[in-house]
C-alpha cells in the first residue's frame, strides 16, 4: 500500500525522491527522465523454478539518450526474503538451473551465500525486460520507506558483489553491460506515504 500510495501521489510522473536521486547522479542516461507508464506487479518469466519475479512497480521512462526501465523494489520492514544459502541448501533441479542462468545473466561466477536472492532475480527482472523494449538502460531500484537499517546492509552486499561503482551516493553502475546499460539505486522514500490505506 505504501508505494501504491506514493506513486499515485506522483500524478503520472516519478515520485520526487526517485527524480531527484536519478537528476544527482548527472548521468546522461538516466537524467530528464519523463515517466511513460508504470504497471504494479510486473511479472517476468525465468529459466528453471515454476514462479515468476514480481516487481513492484515497473516505470517505463524516456530522456533524450532513449528509454530507461525502471524495476522498484518497495521495502518498508519486511527483509528480501532467504539468503542464498538457503536457496542452495533446498533447491530442486530446476532452482538449480534457474541459479545458474542468473548467475550467467548477470556476468557473476558464483555469489557468496550471504546474499539475498531477491535482489538477484529483482536485478535480472530489470535487465530482461529493458532488453525487451530495447532501453538504453535497466535500474533496479530499491524505494525505502523508513526501512530498517539492516536491508541498506543486504542491498549494499549485492552492491559489491555486482562490483558496481557508486556514481554519486546511492547510484551504482554496474561494469560490463551495454545496451542496456545496468544500474542499482536505493531511493528513501517519502514516510508519509508509509501508513496510507488505500
Amino acid at each position: 500500500m505504501t508505494a501504491a500510495a506514493a506513486w499515485e501521489h506522483a500524478a503520472k510522473q516519478l515520485p520526487l525522491e526517485i527524480s531527484a536521486l536519478l537528476e544527482s547522479s548527472r548521468e546522461p542516461l538516466l537524467v530528464g527522465q519523463r515517466l511513460l507508464a508504470a504497471m504494479p506487479e510486473w511479472q517476468v518469466a525465468l529459466k528453471g523454478g515454476e514462479t515468476t519475479s514480481n516487481t513492484d512497480v515497473l516505470a517505463i521512462c524516456r530522456n533524450d539518450f532513449g528509454l530507461c526501465v525502471i524495476c522498484v523494489e518497495a521495502k518498508v520492514s519486511e527483509d528480501f526474503g532467504p539468503l542464498l544459502r538457503e536457496k542452495r541448501a533446498s533447491a530442486s533441479a530446476g532452482q538449480v538451473a534457474r541459479l545458474e542462468y542468473l548467475h550467467e545473466l548477470l556476468k557473476a561466477e558464483a555469489f557468496d551465500d550471504n546474499i539475498r536472492y531477491q535482489l538477484i532475480h529483482r536485478t535480472v527482472s530489470a535487465l530482461l525486460t529493458a532488453r525487451e523494449f530495447h532501453a538504453a538502460s535497466a535500474v533496479m531500484l530499491v524505494h525505502a520507506f523508513a526501512t530498517p537499517e539492516a536491508r541498506r546492509g543486504d542491498f549494499e552486499v549485492f552492491r559489491v558483489a555486482m562490483k558496481a561503482v557508486e556514481i554519486v551516493p546511492f547510484v551504482y553502475k554496474a561494469p560490463s553491460f551495454e545496451n542496456p546499460t545496468l544500474y542499482l539505486a536505493w531511493c528513501d522514500g517519502d514516510t508519509r506515504f508509509r501508513d496510507v490505506l488505500l
